[in-house]
Parts: structure tokens; C-alpha cells; sequence
């Protein structure tokens, strides 16, 4: 399975090291740093982050244990206008009462060249913000003050967390260049975690030992003669080794974003950490998610995933109104996924952990991702189908290279009959089985099973979307066309369209068509099975247009698909790092007739070609033919894999440049 490989793309790497032990402080801006107009290395740059550094240590803290504070300093070049917002910085941190998360900023400080002389502009407190998120996370937020073309700005923060079980995850790489970044972790001997860089460029990496010591203070209460008691404070030295892991990269370029990119963040040098094991002194080791089987048994055993699974009582007589007359597969899952979405709306909240419950869900009408889908997944099991729920990434999530709990952030229902398996997501009103939001399609999710098992599950369609087109159309001596289009849309892509047009007032949208298709002009627009998502959604309209055609010297020239054709190649790099993800395979098919005017011959008409890519990758077929006044041209292209992989990149930018060229060759008609 091609996705399956893909993980393979972060193996690549190279990079040039060139440190010169440079003196990274803040406050040390030199009148260089000022005056310098461009990135040296990368002129279209409207920012750069001249230095990064940070440091994340386990502290120990005499009332709660080891505890993680994360130390960054930061310096970055402002260079034009647009990079103004990179003046601005957020820091998330955790709301829950237990692991509560606390942000502070310091030496918040913009930097100017002012008559050949540094200006100085602290940052003042109504500079300074503290956002609510949502109910999980709040941020601290600040805006740098006297930020011009041409300054430099630094900043550092803390975040103390309570929590050490998942570090920050680093990335040495940003929109715009990052000349220095350092990222140094500071273990101490009880503590293993699972540790993964990734990306295309490597960091260089070197670990040194450093002997600590924890005082710890204690009280010791005696009791003496008479029974008086005291009270006796006690001081004791515990000595262990801590791991400092220091992390380098330098002249890391901008990430550049390209045309069909999953999450560019995949594929960004980064650095990600999860505890793996404790290993305290008389005690025994604690192993945490050191394998997918792991991490799932412990996900599955919270009270707010796998327990909400078996409650029934709150929907069972509802369900089986819902179920009455239905005996087929088919027929059941095709009910309750309607049931599910008409009854609770996703409150916009992802998470496989509920939040208030799927009862309560259930009652209000309104639910989280976990709470709809978990809901889903026991109605669907309460119907006797072969029911679990399948633990998914999203998209904007990005995808983790090794097991760890924080991997997934998104739950959905899949219902296994032998070899088959159907998946199902009850938060989008547009969704339909196997026809899952875009947002879920990346890559693998995981299946979780009531015994407890677990295993891999390919997210990515395996049937094609399909657009078909039937275009009918004749054209009279002026070039004018009078035209009926119908358009067909199936699975993903009746799924976009629907959600394109949903709230949409038909004017709005047909105004909309109308200048998107070269000022055409709509008349008896109709739309069919909006509503009825078994069924593909088909719009029908007739159009006229005056300037879709050329007339030179006597002879009209046609471009065959009108407003359909492909002016340009979506692919314009060289060479491409990253997978192209389509996110789903498609099929768009062009049927064209096309009636010429009395008095006209076609004097050329495009011959019939077939493109193939690296086998059956893809397929573009073009075929015309003439019959008297009526020319017939079918035109297809379909892309059979939802990704294509970077290897494959030259060929698919060849097979593009082909497919447009071809297009946009055009009929010659003169006059007889």
C-alpha cells in the first residue's frame, strides 16, 4: 500500500554544520543585525529568526515531584511589511485544574537603528494578553511595540507545566528562514523517553552527562519524655546523573508551501518526546506507551473512552423505532448514521476523550467528536453489527512517527463484515459510509477492539470520486455559444460540494458560477438530490457566452471544454520533497458535442491521445470524432491513488504539462 511507505520520506538527510560557538544572548542586538535589508540566503524572506534557544528541564518541586520547565529565547529580523506578524507571539498552555500550565514572558525588547544609533522599546503591559481558547486551553499572547521594516525583536518565555509525560514538540524549521536553532533536553536517570526527529534536514545531536543533586527537606516528629513532642527539620542530599541531549540546526530555509500538501508540518525538522518509562529507586519500573498495543490499552481503559461505549440505556428505545423493518447491513448502518447526525451536532470540539459524556450528549443535542462517534459506535454494536472505534489524527494534527497517547486527536466508528470495513462519522452532516470529512483522511488511524486488540486501518479512500460533465453546446458565425451543461458529483466530491454551497443563496451562487466560468450567463439553473446523499448531486443549467471563442482572419477558434479547460500546471517546482495528497482518488470526465454553424468545416480538430503515468498511476484519455456538423469528444482524467509519492513527482508535473497542453489545443472551423 503506497501510503504505508511514506514514512520512509523523513530517512533523507543532510545538513552542513558551521558553528562558531557564536554568543546567543538577548540584549546582545548588534547594529549589523539592523541594518541588513534582505536574508542573505533567501532575498524573498519578509522575516528570519536569527536565533532560537531553548531548554526544557525536570525540576523537582518538594510538594508535587519533577516538573517541566521550558525556557525559549528568541531573536528574529523583521525584513518588509508582511513580516509584521511575526512580532507577535502566542504560547498555548493547559487549563485543567490538576495539570494547570502558567506562561510568562520576559525581556520583551524591539530593537531600531535610529541616526546610526540602537533604540531600545520595551515591551509595557497593555502590550501583553491572556486568551481563553476554549474550555481546555488558555494563551499568552504578546504584540511587540515600534516594529518597523528593518527591526530586530527578541523575547523569552517560560512555561512551568506539572505535567512531564509530553514535552513541546521543537521544530527547527519555520515559514521563514531560521539561521540558529538549539533545543537542549535535560533528563535526569528515572525518566526514559520515546524520542523522534523528523524531517527532511537533520539536527546535529550530542549528549553529555551532569552530576545533580535534590535537597530534600523533611519533618521528623520525636516524641520525648513525658511525651512532649517535637518537631526536628531535616535536610537530605539525593544524588543522580541527568542526560543533556543538545539538538542543532543552522541556515534551516523557509518551509515553502507547494500545491496538495497534507500538513507541511510532517515533513518539517522537529523534535518529538513522550515518557516512555520511570525507574525510581526501590521501585518497580513503570512502562508507559511503548508500542501501539499500549497506547491503545491505556486510551481504551479511560473512564471517558472505553466505559461510554457500553452505556445503551439513554438511546434504546429511540433506536429501535429507528430499526424497525430494517434487516440488511446496509440498511441498519445507513439509519443510525442518519440518526446520529439529524440528533447531536458536533460542537466544534476534536478530542477522543468525551467531555460531558455521551448521555449528556445526547440530552443537549450537542457534542464533542469522541462523544458523537463513541455514540455512533454503541448504537451501531446495540443493532448487533460488528462495531469499534478507530482512533484518527486530523489532518491539521499531522501524523506521529512513533507510539505515543497524544498521537490522535479525532475518534471514528468502523464496522467490520470479514474482509470489509466500512467507516463512519456522524459529526458532518455531509458524510456518508467510507466517505469521511477531509479533515479525517490522513493517512492510518487506529482500530480498537472490545478484547482489547488493536490494528492499523488505511484511512485513505480506495474508490474515486467522480465528476462528470456533459457538455452540449453549438456555436453560430459570431463565435457565440448557446449551451447546456449537466454535472455530476459522486462520493468526496458531491461531499465539497455540498458543503460549498450549504447556507448558500442560489443568486449568491449563481453569480459566483456566472464569473468563475468566464462571464457566462446562466439561465434554468436546477439542483438535484441536494438532500439525498445515497444519490450523486447532479446541477443542470443552460449558459450563453460571447467571448469564449476566437475569430481570426474568417476561421473560429474553440478551446473544446470551454471554461473547463486547464490554463496552468498546479506543479512548478523542479523537484518536491513532499507527497502530493489529493487527499482521495478522482475521475473527472468530459463528455463534449459540440454543433458548428451552417456554412463551417473544421479545418482542425485535435486527434485522440492516451496519457499514462508510471503504470496505471494515472490515466488521461482524449478522444474526438466528427460526424458531419456534430463533433463528439470524450476527455477523462483519473489520479488512482489519493497520494502520490515524491518519487513520482517528475513524472506526474510531465503527465500535468501533457494534459494541459492538450487541452487547450484548440478546433479550427473556416468557412466552406
Amino acid at each position: 500500500m503506497r501510503n504505508r511507505f511514506l514514512i520512509t520520506i523523513v530517512l533523507f538527510s543532510f545538513i552542513i554544520f558551521n558553528s562558531n560557538a557564536q554568543d546567543f544572548r538577548l540584549g546582545r542586538v548588534s547594529i549589523e543585525e539592523l541594518k541588513e535589508k534582505n536574508h542573505p540566503k533567501d532575498s524573498s524572506a519578509v522575516a528570519a529568526v536569527l536565533f532560537e534557544k531553548a531548554e526544557n528541564k525536570m525540576v523537582y518541586n518538594q510538594g508535587n515531584g519533577f516538573e517541566t520547565e521550558l525556557v525559549v529565547r528568541t531573536r528574529i529580523k523583521i525584513y518588509k511589511k508582511e513580516g509584521y506578524e511575526w512580532a507577535n507571539k502566542k504560547v498555548r498552555y493547559y487549563l485543567d485544574s490538576n495539570l494547570r500550565e502558567k506562561v510568562s514572558f520576559a525581556e520583551v525588547v524591539t530593537y531600531n537603528l535610529v541616526d546610526g544609533k540602537i533604540e531600545k522599546t520595551k515591551l509595557k503591559s497593555d502590550g501583553e494578553f491572556d486568551e481563553h481558547v476554549n474550555k481546555y486551553w488558555g494563551q499568552k499572547k504578546i504584540v511587540m511595540p515600534n516594529v518597523k521594516e528593518g527591526s530586530v525583536i527578541e523575547y523569552q518565555y517560560t512555561l512551568y507545566s506539572p505535567s512531564i509525560g509530553n514535552p513541546r514538540d521543537w521544530y527547527f524549521q519555520s515559514d521563514i528562514p531560521v539561521n540558529y536553532s538549539e533545543y537542549i533536553s535535560c533528563v535526569p536517570e528515572y525518566f526514559v523517553f520515546n524520542t523522534n526527529v523528523k524531517g527532511i534536514l537533520r539536527p546535529k545531536i550530542t549528549e553529555t552527562k551532569v552530576a545533580k543533586v535534590i535537597n530534600m527537606d523533611f519533618k521528623e516528629k520525636m516524641v520525648g519524655f513525658m511525651g512532649r513532642v517535637t518537631t526536628n527539620h531535616n535536610t537530605d542530599n539525593i544524588s543522580y546523573t541527568e542526560t543533556r541531549t543538545t539538538y542543532l540546526t543552522e541556515n534551516m530555509p523557509a518551509i515553502k508551501e507547494e500545491a496538495f500538501v497534507n500538513n507541511v508540518r510532517n515533513y518539517t525538522t522537529s523534535l518529538e518526546q513522550e515518557l516512555s518509562m520511570t525507574k525510581f529507586p526501590n521501585a518497580m519500573h513503570k512502562m508507559y506507551s511503548t508500542n501501539w498495543e499500549a497506547v491503545v490499552k491505556t486510551i481504551y481503559e479511560y473512564d471517558d473512552f472505553g466505559p461510554e461505549l457500553n452505556k445503551t440505556g439513554y438511546f434504546e428505545e429511540d433506536l429501535k423505532t429507528v430499526l424497525t423493518g430494517l434487516n440488511t447491513q446496509d440498511e441498519k448502518i445507513n439509519a443510525i448514521l442518519k440518526f446520529v447526525k439529524s440528533t447531536v451536532k458536533w460542537n466544534d470540539y476534536y478530542g477522543y476523550s468525551c467531555n460531558d459524556g455521551v448521555r449528556k450528549a445526547y440530552k443537549d443535542k450537542t457534542g464533542n467528536i469522541a462523544e458523537i462517534n463513541l455514540m455512533l459506535t454503541a448504537m451501531l454494536r446495540y443493532a448487533g453489527l460488528n462495531a469499534n472505534p478507530v482512533l484518527v489524527s486530523t489532518r491539521s494534527n499531522g501524523i506521529s512517527f512513533f507510539p505515543n497517547r497524544t498521537a490522535f486527536n479525532y475518534v471514528i466508528a468502523a464496522v467490520e463484515n470479514g474482509e470489509d470495513m466500512i467507516l463512519l462519522d456522524a459529526s458532518d452532516a455531509f458524510s456518508t459510509p467510507n466517505v469521511l470529512p477531509f479533515r479525517a483522511l490522513n493517512w492510518l488511524g487506529r482500530l480498537v477492539r472490545k478484547d482489547g486488540t488493536s490494528s492499523s486501518v488505511d484511512l485513505m479512500p480506495k474508490k474515486a470520486a467522480v465528476e462528470l460533465n456533459s457538455l452540449n453546446y453549438s456555436v453560430n458565425d459570431k463565435g457565440e455559444i448557446l449551451g447546456k451543461l449537466r454535472s455530476q458529483k459522486t462520493a468526496h466530491n458531491a461531499m465539497l460540494f455540498r458543503e460549498e454551497i450549504k447556507g448558500v443563496k442560489e443568486d449568491t451562487y449563481l453569480e459566483k458560477l456566472e464569473n468563475a466560468n468566464n462571464k457566462i450567463e446562466i439561465k434554468e439553473y436546477s439542483l438535484q438530490n441536494e438532500k439525498d446523499f445515497s444519490l450523486p448531486v447532479i446541477e443542470t443549467y443552460s449558459f450563453t457566452a460571447n467571448n469564449l471563442c476566437e475569430l481570426i482572419g474568417g476561421k473560429i477558434y474553440i478551446n473544446p471544454m470551454l471554461f473547463f479547460t486547464k490554463k496552468q500546471n498546479p506543479f512548478k517546482q523542479e523537484n518536491r520533497e513532499y507527497p502530493v495528497d489529493y487527499g482521495f482518488p478522482f475521475q473527472d470526465k468530459y463528455a463534449i458535442n459540440i454543433q458548428i454553424p451552417e456554412g463551417y468545416k473544421v479545418e482542425n480538430l485535435p486527434p485522440s491521445i492516451t496519457l499514462t503515468m508510471n503504470g496505471n498511476l494515472g490515466v488521461f484519455r482524449y478522444l474526438t470524432n466528427l460526424n458531419g456538423n456534430a463533433i463528439q469528444i470524450s476527455i477523462s482524467n483519473q489520479i488512482n491513488s489519493s497520494i502520490v509519492l515524491s518519487e513520482d513527482y517528475v513524472a506526474l508535473k510531465s503527465y500535468y504539462q501533457n494534459m494541459i497542453e492538450k487541452q487547450n489545443e484548440k478546433i479550427i472551423l473556416t468557412k466552406i
